[in-house]
């Protein structure tokens, strides 16, 4: 759909070569930019501004403003907004560009703190930028620390009950007191009300103790962190002790990934193909019966031949068996960390371009944008877990309870 009321071409390329302003290419990309957005909406709309039509579906109602960086500088934007619906031009536009400018912020950090120069300047020239003021990194960073606080601190009961959680960490370098150290960055994630995956929070920590992940834990619960049932995890002491002192009532699952690895280094490398195919068929049986047998067949075959491997999968048992007592199909959900690793492949992309981060809260930065907006994908995808296997996962059956009951009943009746 045209737009013939919008712009005069001729008179707009007239005007412009008298004028015969510097900012020629600008204003001529700006004016072509906003003439196409403003077709574009009439045709989402069904008629042309200002005109009546049948097929009209919605009015307009003023516009958006957005700055689009280009060749030929920085232009304004002009996006319609609608009364009802929304429009947005994602063939020009992205919804989400808070990763990539704290990326850019945190470049900008490292300039003014003076680490690896050469290689910022490399990684600045690939990013498109030419350089970078010390007013736009103060406006960027403000932008991007108020953004990623709200996201780190925003209440969670809203979403919950979150009935699965998983917790992770990640190393990252930062220069402090004038040398590299490293820092860890604390990580969990849960599966809300609506089946669908959220970060839950972040917080960087000196290194993995059991005070940092208690601390982190006791945050969660202070902003809301309810019903949960199962949280997902390596077996770190001082993770697994603040799991059961911030959440009391959940069950532990030990991540069948780290656990193999684990029990590896306690086999003969010979025998280890062996084991850890036994290892595997456990996980492959249909139900919870099926499994915890399969588990005895596996302590039957180590018993005499790796009396070590033994005894490292009967005091791990119901640590690496805690999903058997949910339904069966979620377990490839539940069973390991897998998918907290797949997101931390993600926060590396991002971060191994900087290398060194130059303070703790540049680290904050990047890793919270690319966290909420991680958050924001999983939003609008599709549900990790459904509704009625989320529901079935909620309940609290407690049979030996229900049996000791009738067992007294009966004895009541009998005397």
């Amino acid at each position: 759909m045209t737009a013939p009321h919008i712009i005069d071409p001729a008179g707009l390329l007239a005007e412009a070569l008298t004028d015969a302003s510097p900012d020629l290419m600008r204003n001529l990309l700006q004016t072509v930019i906003n003439t196409l957005l403003s077709a574009d909406a009439d045709a989402v709309i069904g008629a042309e501004w200002g005109k009546p039509s049948p097929d009209r579906s919605t009015q307009r109602n003023g516009y958006r403003h957005r700055d689009l960086d280009t060749r030929v500088g920085t232009v304004d934007v002009q996006v319609p907004k609608l009364r009802s619906g929304t429009y947005f031009p994602e063939w020009l536009l992205e919804r989400r560009k808070r990763a990539e400018s704290a990326l850019i912020t945190v470049v900008a950090d490292c300039y003014l703190a003076g680490v690896s120069t050469r290689r910022m300047d490399k990684l600045v020239k690939t990013l498109g930028i030419n350089a970078l003021s010390k007013s736009q990194v103060s406006r960027m960073a403000t932008e991007l620390d108020e953004h990623v606080d709200q996201f780190r601190h925003r209440p969670l009961d809203e979403a919950g009950p979150f009935t699965f959680v998983a917790a992770d960490a990640l190393t990252m370098k930062v220069r402090e007191g004038g040398r590299v150290i490293n820092a860890v960055v604390l990580i969990a994630t849960g599966v809300n009300a609506d089946g669908r995956r959220e970060v839950l929070g972040m917080r960087v920590a000196t290194s993995e103790t059991g005070a940092a992940w208690n601390s982190f834990f006791a945050d969660l619960v202070a902003r809301g962190l309810r019903g949960v049932q199962l949280v997902t995890s390596d077996a770190h002491q001082g993770l697994v002790e603040a799991i059961a002192a911030n959440l009391p009532g959940a069950g532990w699952q030990r991540c069948r990934t780290h656990y193999a690895a684990n029990l590896m280094s306690v086999c003969p490398k010979t025998m280890w193909p062996a084991v850890k195919a036994m290892l595997h068929s456990v996980y492959d049986q249909p139900d919870a019966e099926a499994v915890h047998a399969q588990f005895d067949r596996l302590l039957d075959y180590v018993e005499t031949k790796l009396p070590a491997a033994f005894e490292h999968l009967d005091t791990a048992r119901s640590e690496i068996l805690a999903f058997t007592s949910f339904p069966e199909g979620l377990w490839s959900q539940v069973w390991s960390n897998n998918p907290n690793e797949r997101l931390n492949r993600e926060i590396r992309r991002r971060t191994d371009s900087v290398g060194i981060f130059p303070n703790r809260e540049s680290i904050i930065r990047l890793v919270g944008a690319v966290l909420a907006e991680q958050t924001d994908e999983w939003a609008e995808g599709r549900r990790y877990l459904g509704l009625e296997i989320l529901a079935k996962s909620r309940l609290s059956l407690v049979p030996d309870a229900d049996k000791e009951v009738e067992a007294d009943a009966a004895l009541e009746l009998s005397a």
